[in-house]
């Protein structure tokens, strides 16, 4: 997972193929505002950047556009541009999306692919043809640095850092693959699943990064390690076989609010207005775990669930019929507006973990390990110390709960960081993993019983 001036770099001590080659990427997006430049992997030297060969969303510049679409640019000496663009738009913060581009300047027309979830996308512009043959790219150079996660070609493109994550990264140097030899369709859901293992060669500047960790060893028979020159990159759960709830930042209404770390800190911002945030994934059956770190202590904040996203920026989570909270000021419980005596106050550094039973309709509190009132999730139908006996998800107004952070206040601001189940809050790995008896997911406490992350294996225990 890379955060805002993260990236990656590597100058090569010799040139590969620079006429063709491969990308394969699975991305997760953070940010899919219309500004939100993402350059994903490049050559260019800020020195000259007339010469540069890129992969990126919402080019600024270079010809591109600012919609969200998939661009892979090459520019040539003052001006000349070439460049294969989608019609597809990319703005799902929620799924991870695969992306695969290949290029061959050798053939008598040159070409450029681009497919999106083992499909080639259909395009805005693709003027690769146009391309003279056996023109050389910029990617496999030596004579131009290579960046992962950042633009770094022009004053245009050097601050388009990558918002977001990413997952089995190959590059294959000189070779000329489509989608089916990373990825293949679901015999049973027919959705696009990753090929962990694809058999698939590299060539001399190629490599494989972000197989099963953050780590920056290359897992291709080459060793072209890349090094982390600016920023954090740190491990995350969330990956294209289990999909893993973050904070949504795709609700309008929270504009004020300030997303990061892959969505999963929200900061209220200096607008310090009442408003809360919900969680990608809702769920309708099943029994969930979260947490969430009070990182900047509010006059009032609160945590819990809802059936919907914050009405307006001057709505309190807890206001709603399908609201259930627990707020920090003094440890009181909230649902449809009625406040009532619960569990302890909290503040910064505090962790409070939510248990949701949606086989008892229950949902349970607790402050740094500790479950309020005495509750015991693993209870069942009896509800020890629950905070509330909620409705049944079937007979509120989406179906579905959401789990929600919440600014309570109007007077100053506050920021969460919730752990779905990644083991960070920020950037800040838990300090010691509780157990987790689904084994899906990795959190600051122990998990009780018979409960899971809100993930896309969650769903389905």
């Amino acid at each position: 997972m890379a955060q805002s001036t993260t990236y990656l770099s590597k100058t090569y001590s010799g040139n590969g193929n620079r006429n063709k080659g491969t990308i394969s990427v699975w991305c997760k997006f953070a940010d899919t505002g219309a500004s939100a430049d993402s350059t994903i992997f490049g050559a260019g030297n800020y020195a000259n950047d007339s010469d540069c060969t890129f992969l990126c969303i919402n080019p600024n510049g270079f010809g591109g556009t600012t919609t969200r679409k998939i661009s892979f640019i090459l520019r040539i000496g003052g001006g000349t541009v070439y460049k294969a663009e989608s019609n597809a738009l990319l703005k799902d913060v929620n799924g991870w999306y695969h992306i695969v581009v290949r290029w061959d300047t050798t053939l008598g027309t040159p070409n450029c692919d681009i497919y999106l979830n083992g499909e080639e996308v259909s395009y805005s512009s693709n003027t690769w043809s146009s391309i003279s043959q056996n023109t050389n790219t910029y990617i496999g150079s030596s004579a131009q640095p290579h960046y992962i996660g950042r633009g770094y070609y022009c004053d245009a493109m050097k601050n388009n850092y990558y918002e977001g994550s990413m997952s089995h990264f190959h590059y294959c140097d000189g070779y000329y693959y489509d989608a089916s030899s990373f990825g293949s369709t679901d015999s049973t859901t027919g959705e696009w699943k990753i090929n962990t293992s694809p058999s698939v060669s590299y060539g001399t500047n190629g490599f494989w990064f972000f197989k099963d960790d953050s780590a920056l060893t290359d897992q291709s028979p080459n060793s072209n390690s890349y090094s982390l020159t600016a920023g954090t990159l740190t491990k995350t759960e969330d990956c294209p076989s289990n999909v893993f709830a973050t904070l949504n930042p795709l609700d309008g209404h929270i504009a004020h609010m300030v997303f990061s770390h892959g969505n999963n800190t929200v900061d209220n911002n200096t607008a310090a207005k009442k408003a809360y945030a919900t969680s990608t994934i809702g769920m309708s059956s099943g029994k969930y775990y979260f947490e969430a770190k009070d990182i900047t202590n509010a006059n009032w904040q609160s945590i819990g669930i809802s059936d919907r996203p914050s009405p307006s920026d001057t709505f309190e989570l807890g206001y709603g019929t399908y609201d259930y909270s627990y707020q920090n000021g003094d440890g009181n419980k909230l649902n449809s507006g009625n406040i009532t005596s619960y569990g302890n106050s909290y503040t910064t550094n505090d962790i409070i973990g939510c248990a949701v039973d949606l086989d008892n309709l229950k949902i349970y509190f607790s402050k740094n390990g500790v479950w309020q009132n005495s509750g015991d999730p693993t209870s069942g139908s009896t509800g020890t110390g629950a905070a509330f006996t909620i409705t049944a998800p079937s007979s509120t107004s989406s179906g579905f709960y959401f789990l929600c952070v919440a600014d309570a206040t109007a007077a100053n601001s506050s920021k969460w960081s919730a752990n779905f189940g990644n083991g960070y809050f920020g950037t800040t790995a838990v300090s010691s993993a509780g157990t987790n008896a689904s084994n899906n997911g990795i959190f600051e406490y122990d998990v009780p019983t018979g409960y899971t992350a809100l993930s896309t294996k969650g769903l389905n225990l």
